[in-house]
């Protein structure tokens, strides 16, 4: 390749990539016809560049066109296909497949023909090893997932990684194997891992470290380094695949010089050795997005280094980036490759032109500059991608990056080139685990010392801007220093001037927040200085609880109102008291929540910040009741302004608290999720609630909210909001409180819905 295409491929990738999120069905083929014009018009590098562009965009297009249709949510489909990722998790087994076949149940359904790529649920699974093929039966739904504010968009992560469907496999009828896995050398290496007396946490970070098997590690290992600001050191990356090249670099080019002795330095074959050893342990960490982006990376800096017919630093960049693009487009939505390449182009710009350091205090000084020069570009990187910030990483990589690429990773590799010979083998990997052990020492001092802060969201983007311009001020060359320190001084002025996170709520005020939790419900509710939560959302049968990725840990929340002990309104609480500070819980007398709760009962009442809080119902003796009918129900009092929290409640329980309550009232959170059992017409017409949400999963199995619930509030005129559709739903109560309400998920179809999207609403059937 020319290297004057380096620039015009990956521009041309790039165009692919816009092309393939923006553009309709069909803009892969009409490229195609103009790249074979270019070609007719003897113009090679526009064809080149049109056919560069037609493939990125038709693959994206292709991806996009598979997403499984909604008629097809909850119909069991017949799959079969490649097993690709497995990972166990106590009785629950996680699975991507590479789907050859996919079927629907009867023919008058939408076809799932394009279906390729899907993550499984399977509950008790038997041996399931990557590389088998399967048949089976399962239910799926399309790529989607929470929308709560700051929250982990669970969809675009699906997305990104080109799943088009999730869901969980089904146990009748029996799934069936129909071809045993092939030899895997990666498997093999962590069957000899797992067969080694290794202490657990060193077993695990050799695993990620070495293997690049990061599924491995466990929760508690990602938090101590998201914590810390060090992720990018177990993730296979160009650190680790660029050590193992020059390895083998080193190593080749000492037998060239025993071999050749005097042209040892013009020999070619040490480079391809060292390309072919990248690629080979790129392989041997299963060939992954992060491992592929590396070998790429690698391979090209490589090619730099040999000096070659080489291109130049930038020459390179955009070589290496338009390729690991168009091997792999969906890698421009990871956060992954532009923390890489913007780290690199960091490098370039703060070495390039200067003179290779001499000496070990040079070397040392070299590493601190670099890394100091770094840390803050890299730290506005991560806050515009994760929404946080490790204040201690710059201080913990000056010492964690040479620990690790100089000492953990040689020793970890030595070990497995050295499994022949056990004693030695043992050595090294005991030496590993050594250091394991003092650097998450070092790792969690760091973090109790100053733990991991995750800005309001409205602070994210300026201070990032202004980290990153802070970082360029002193990164980039040529520029005088009173300069610098002017401008630094200038941009420190940014965090002083940030408005308040939300608005500041006054005496009186209520600020009311649904959050998106799925098949569930978890309402805060906030006024000046108290905080209370209803509910705390569902517990799944994977042991997930969505409540855990709301909040950072170490929250205060005064008052927890747990309506009742269903799994859908309770099964967050171990989650809430695991990370959170929680003053008082309040249950239905005679809930089971494991734990000691004051009794919710009518009568109770209490004030905060000019806020008035009742309990409506249950009454003091439950006996008789159902579970949904002891739920706690709720009313609250902002001002003029009213709000209603049923619960579970059935309709004769509404009837039974209904005088308590006057009529007309600003906001009511649906009853059981919008179920036929509640939102009976006497509440609906007395009340006339001005906004009604409904708490409830896409594409859920109970088609909440039912139809006729629906259209008894919009007889009333109720605005309806969904946490399926809209995401998690805000609104403020109060004199002078901030008007209207707010969606966390953008809904284009609100905004043409009759009455300003308030009727829009539709039951699931």
């Amino acid at each position: 390749m020319p290297l004057g295409l380096a620039l015009p491929l990956a521009l041309a990738v790039l165009l692919g990539v816009l092309g393939g999120q923006l553009a309709a069905p069909g803009s892969a083929e009409l490229l195609a016809l103009a790249c074979l014009a270019a070609l007719a018009g003897r113009r090679p590098r526009l064809a080149l560049g049109l056919l560069a562009t037609a493939l990125v965009a038709g693959q994206l297009l292709t991806l996009r066109g598979g997403e499984l249709a909604p008629g097809l949510t909850r119909q069991d489909l017949h799959l079969e296909g490649r097993l690709v990722e497995v990972d166990r998790d106590a009785g629950l087994t996680r699975l991507i497949m590479a789907v050859d076949e996919c079927r629907a149940p009867e023919p008058v359904l939408p076809t799932c023909d394009d279906l390729s790529r899907v993550r499984l649920a399977f509950y008790e699974a038997p041996g399931l090893l990557p590389g088998e093929r399967w048949t089976l039966t399962a239910r799926l739904r399309p790529p989607s997932g929470f929308a709560n504010p700051g929250g982990f968009d669970y969809g675009a992560w699906l997305r990104r990684e080109g799943i088009q469907a999730s869901g969980y496999v089904r146990r009748d009828p029996l799934p069936t194997r129909l071809v045993e896995a092939g030899p895997s050398l990666r498997r093999q290496a962590l069957a000899h891992l797992d067969a080694q007396a290794l202490p657990p946490r060193q077993a695990r970070w050799l695993a990620a470290l070495t293997l690049g098997a990061s599924e491995r590690l466990e929760r508690a290992d990602w938090d101590l380094l998201n914590a810390s600001g060090t992720t990018h050191l177990v993730v296979i990356s160009g650190l680790h695949v660029g050590l193992v090249a020059t390895f083998a670099l080193w190593l080749a080019r000492g037998a060239a010089r025993l071999v050749t002795p005097g042209a040892w330095r013009l020999a070619v074959w040490p480079w391809w050795v060292a390309a072919a050893s990248a690629a080979g342990y790129a392989g041997l960490a299963g060939l992954e997005p992060p491992a592929l982006r590396a070998m790429i990376m690698t391979l090209v800096g490589l090619w730099v280094a040999s000096g070659r017919h080489a291109p130049g630093p930038w020459q390179a960049w955009w070589l290496a980036l338009g390729l690991v693009l168009l091997l792999d487009p969906l890698s421009a939505w990871r956060p992954g490759l532009w923390l890489s390449f913007s780290a690199v182009a960091l490098l370039i710009l703060i070495w390039q032109g200067r003179a290779r350091p001499r000496g070990l205090g040079g070397w040392l000084w070299a590493l601190v500059r670099t890394q100091l020069l770094l840390a803050p570009l890299m730290g506005a990187a991560v806050l515009l991608a994760f929404d946080r910030l490790a204040p201690t990483a710059p201080l913990i990589n000056l010492v964690a990056v040479p620990l690790v690429s100089t000492l953990m990773v040689p020793l970890g590799l030595l070990g497995w080139l050295t499994a022949w010979l056990p004693p030695l083998s043992a050595l090294c990997w005991g030496l590993f685990g050594r250091l394991v052990e003092a650097l998450a020492g070092l790792l969690a001092m760091a973090v109790a010392w100053q733990p991991l802060w995750q800005p309001a969201s409205a602070w994210v983007v300026p201070l990032g801007l202004a980290l990153g311009a802070a970082g360029l001020l002193w990164a980039l060359p040529g520029l005088a220093l009173r300069l610098r320190l002017a401008a630094t001084a200038s941009l420190l002025l940014v965090p002083p001037g940030l408005p308040a996170p939300s608005p500041a709520l006054a005496e009186g005020q209520l600020r009311v927040r649904v959050h998106d939790v799925g098949q569930g419900q978890l309402i805060e509710l906030r006024t000046a200085g108290y905080r209370v939560l209803y509910d705390t959302g569902p517990r799944f049968a994977s042991g997930f609880m969505p409540l855990a990725g709301l909040w950072p840990p170490g929250q205060r929340f005064d008052e927890v109102i747990v309506s009742h002990a269903d799994q859908d309104h309770a099964g967050g609480l171990p989650a809430l008291v695991e990370a959170h500070r929680v003053g008082r819980l309040l249950a239905p007398p005679g809930e089971a929540l494991g734990r000691p709760a004051r009794p919710c009962a009518a009568g109770h009442r209490w004030q905060r910040d000019g806020v008035r809080f009742r309990i409506l119902w249950p009454p003091p003796e439950t006996a008789g009741l159902s579970a949904n009918d002891r739920s706690c129900v709720l009313l609250v009092r902002a001002g003029a302004q009213r709000l209603l929290i049923t619960g579970d409640v059935g309709r004769e329980a509404e009837r039974r608290f209904l005088g308590e309550v006057a009529p007309g009232i600003t906001l009511l959170v649906a009853g059981h999720h919008g179920s036929v059992t509640s939102s009976g017409l006497p509440l609906v017409r007395r009340l006339a609630p001005r906004h009604v949400i409904f708490s409830a999963a896409r594409h859920n199995a109970f088609g909440h909210p039912a139809d006729r619930v629906v259209r008894r509030f919009r007889a009333v005129g109720s605005c309806l909001w969904n946490t399926a559709q809209d995401g998690a739903v805000t609104l403020w109560l109060g004199d002078g409180a901030p008007p209207g309400i707010r969606a966390e998920r953008s809904s284009d179809w609100r905004r043409g819905g009759v009455g300003g999207g308030c009727l829009a609403l539709e039951s699931p059937h």
